[in-house]
C-alpha cells in the first residue's frame, strides 16, 4: 500500500501542478493575487487529504465542509485537465495549420483572462450537472430463473445495494432516500454488496449517519460483506458499527436462509493489503456446501468470474465498479472488468455487478447512473 499511495500521490501532484500553473499564468502580475490563489489551491486541492490525515484536530464544521470542498475538487479536476488539454492540442494543431483567428494566438491578457472564466464557467456546469445526475436513484429490475433443488421457496424478492459509500459528504440525506426507495419494494431480502462506509466508523457514529438503516424492513433481514472501503476506514470498526445497525456481515462465511437457498459472502480482495491476511477462496468457503440448494453469493470486486462458475455459484452480486462514475473513467473500467455494470450469464451463473448507490469522492456522477437493484427470483425445477 505505501507504494500506491506514493504513485498516487506523485500523479496527483502533477496534475494539479498543470492547473496550478495555467491559472498561475492567468493571475498576471498581482503579488497578493499570488499568495491567495497559492494558498487557496493547496487548501482545496488537497482539501481531503487533509481533512482525513486531520480529523481527530479538526472541528466536526470544519472537517465535513473541508471534506466536501475536497471532494469537489476531484471531479473539477477531471474536467479541468481534459479542458485546458483540448485548448493544449487545439493550440498545438493551429501552430501547425494556423486554423484560428489571429486574436486567438497573441499573448493579450484579457484573451488569457476571458478564456480562464469559459473553462471555470463550462467545468462547473459539468459537476453541477453530474450532482444533479447523482441524485436520480434508478430502480433496476431484473428476473432470473434459478434452480430450486430442495428449496421450498418458488419466488423470492432480493433488494440489493453496493457503495453507498456514507460519509459527512451526503450523509444520512442520502441514506434516508435510499432505504425508503428499498421498503418501497417490500423486499424478502436486503444484500449489500460492500462499500457502506467511506468514512470511519467513530466520525460516522458521531454524526448518526448509518441510523436509517434501522428502518430497513424485510423477511429474512438485511446481509452485507466488506468492500474494500470497510477495510479502508478499520475494517473491524466498521463492522461493529454496521451490526449495530441491524446489519449481519458474512466475512467469509455462509447461511441458509429458511432451509431454501445459502448466501455466501466474501471478503473483499483488497484484504492481505490491510491486514496482510488473505480471504478464504471460493472452494474454501463452500466445500461443505450442499448442492441440493441454490447458492447466491456476494463478492464485492467482480474479479475472476470464472471462480463462481467454477464453484456452481447460481447468482453473483457484486459492486465496487461505479461503472466508472465520472467520465471517461467508465471507458476504463469496460477495459478492466469483464462485467464493469449490468447482467451476464456466464455458465450457470448469473452475474449482476451494480453502478452503486451512492458516490465515492465527489458527489458527482457524469458516466454513470446511481441504483438500486431489484431482483425477482423464481425457483424452478430443471425440467420446467
Amino acid at each position: 500500500m505505501p507504494l500506491f499511495f506514493v504513485i498516487f500521490f506523485t500523479v496527483y501532484t502533477a496534475l494539479n501542478s498543470y492547473i496550478f500553473i495555467r491559472g498561475w499564468q492567468v493571475i498576471g502580475n498581482y503579488p497578493i493575487l499570488k499568495i491567495i490563489y497559492l494558498l487557496l489551491f493547496v487548501l482545496v486541492a488537497y482539501g481531503y487529504v487533509f481533512a482525513k490525515l486531520f480529523y481527530k484536530i479538526l472541528s466536526p464544521l470544519v472537517y465535513d465542509i473541508w471534506l466536501g470542498v475536497g471532494a469537489i475538487w476531484f471531479a473539477l479536476l477531471v474536467y479541468f485537465i481534459l479542458t485546458l488539454l483540448l485548448i493544449d492540442i487545439i493550440r498545438f494543431l493551429d501552430s501547425k495549420f494556423l486554423f484560428l483567428p489571429e486574436i486567438f494566438r497573441n499573448a493579450d491578457y484579457n484573451i488569457k483572462r476571458y478564456a480562464a472564466i469559459t473553462v471555470i464557467v463550462v467545468v462547473s456546469v459539468i459537476v453541477f450537472l453530474g450532482n444533479l445526475n447523482k441524485r436520480n436513484i434508478d430502480i433496476r429490475t431484473l428476473e432470473l430463473n434459478l434452480p430450486k433443488g430442495q428449496s421450498k421457496l418458488s419466488e423470492l424478492n432480493i433488494v440489493m445495494a453496493s457503495d453507498i459509500h456514507l460519509s459527512p459528504i451526503d450523509g444520512e440525506r442520502l441514506l434516508k432516500r435510499i432505504i425508503d426507495k428499498m421498503n418501497s419494494l417490500n423486499p424478502d431480502i436486503v444484500l449489500l454488496a460492500g462499500d457502506i462506509v467511506d468514512d470511519k466508523a467513530e466520525i460516522l457514529e458521531a454524526r448518526e449517519i448509518g441510523k436509517s438503516f434501522r428502518l430497513l424492513k424485510s423477511k429474512y433481514g438485511v446481509y452485507s460483506i466488506n468492500g474494500n472501503h470497510e477495510f479502508i476506514n478499520g475494517v473491524e470498526a466498521s463492522v461493529r458499527y454496521g451490526e449495530s445497525l441491524g446489519i449481519i456481515f458474512l466475512r467469509d462465511e455462509y447461511i441458509l436462509i429458511d432451509s431454501s437457498f445459502y448466501l455466501i459472502g466474501r471478503e473483499d480482495s483488497a484484504m492481505p493489503q490491510f491486514t496482510g491476511k488473505q480471504r478464504k477462496s471460493l472452494e474454501e468457503i463452500v466445500e461443505n456446501i450442499s448442492d441440493s440448494y441454490p447458492k447466491i453469493l456476494l463478492d464485492h470486486t467482480p474479479f475472476k468470474l470464472e471462480q463462481a462458475v467454477n464453484n456452481n455459484i447460481d447468482l453473483q452480486l457484486s459492486g465496487h465498479t461505479h461503472h466508472g462514475q465520472i467520465w471517461p473513467a467508465n471507458l476504463i473500467t469496460n477495459l478492466i472488468y469483464e462485467v464493469s455494470w449490468g447482467y451476464k450469464k456466464k455458465g450457470n451463473t448469473h452475474f449482476y455487478v451494480s453502478s452503486g448507490a451512492g458516490t465515492w469522492g465527489p458527489p458527482v456522477r457524469t458516466g454513470s447512473r446511481s441504483e438500486i437493484v431489484n431482483l425477482k427470483i423464481k425457483f424452478v425445477n430443471s425440467s420446467e
